[in-house]
């Protein structure tokens, strides 16, 4: 005996079909009115970007001598980096490092940090020349720098970076002496400017 509660099949009935939503949003893809999750509206840093995370040194500096230097231990050599720059403000103050480590990284960090402790200040005139002539020794360099209104900054070697960094001009530099060593004849130019520096 059959069933009366059974319900009854169409035969023309059409099998449901899901609706494709539209709204939906696609994977990987965050709509207009939403963040996506890196933060920002249109996939930006978290945060936003900021102005600059690490502030720029005040000084310019500029490497005047590298080298590689041995020393003889028990068991062979042992080989370390020697570095030496200039660093200034272009505004009256400069100044000159040696530093010395296993790496350059590290001998030029130690060179930056030698030149900030030895920074003079130097009393300029207002064409940014200096008062009078200065003369001055370190080792067997020697340098001497003479005032020249209208000439800009007429040097050569390592003295010409030392006063470029200074920020001096209208001068005349002339190394009186035959010693080709940067690092010497950068010591003589901070020795003669020391002779107009505040300090001295």
């Amino acid at each position: 005996m059959a069933d009366d509660t059974t319900p009854e099949v169409k035969p023309d009935a059409a099998p449901m079909q899901a609706v494709p939503d539209t709204q939906a949003a696609k994977p990987g893809f965050a709509g207009r009115g939403n963040r996506d999750r890196r933060g920002g509206a249109r996939g930006g840093r978290p945060g936003g970007r900021r102005g600059g995370d690490e502030r720029r040194s005040e000084f310019a500096q500029k490497l005047i001598g590298i080298r590689r230097v041995a020393r003889v231990m028990a068991g062979g050599r042992r080989f370390n980096f020697s570095a030496a720059l200039v660093i200034g403000d272009k505004k009256g103050r400069v100044g000159v490092g040696l530093g010395k480590a296993a790496d350059t990284a590290q001998a030029i960090e130690k060179a930056t940090r030698a030149a900030k402790r030895a920074m003079i200040q130097l009393n300029l005139t207002k064409n940014r020349s200096i008062p009078h002539n200065i003369e001055a020794k370190f080792c067997a360099s020697r340098v001497e720098i003479r005032p020249a209104a209208g000439r800009g900054l007429v040097a050569g070697s390592s003295v010409r970076t030392v006063l470029e960094l200074a920020g001096v001009s209208d001068v005349t530099a002339k190394l009186l002496s035959r010693s080709k060593n940067p690092v010497n004849n950068a010591r003589a130019a901070i020795e003669a400017l020391k002779k107009v520096s505040m300090g001295k």
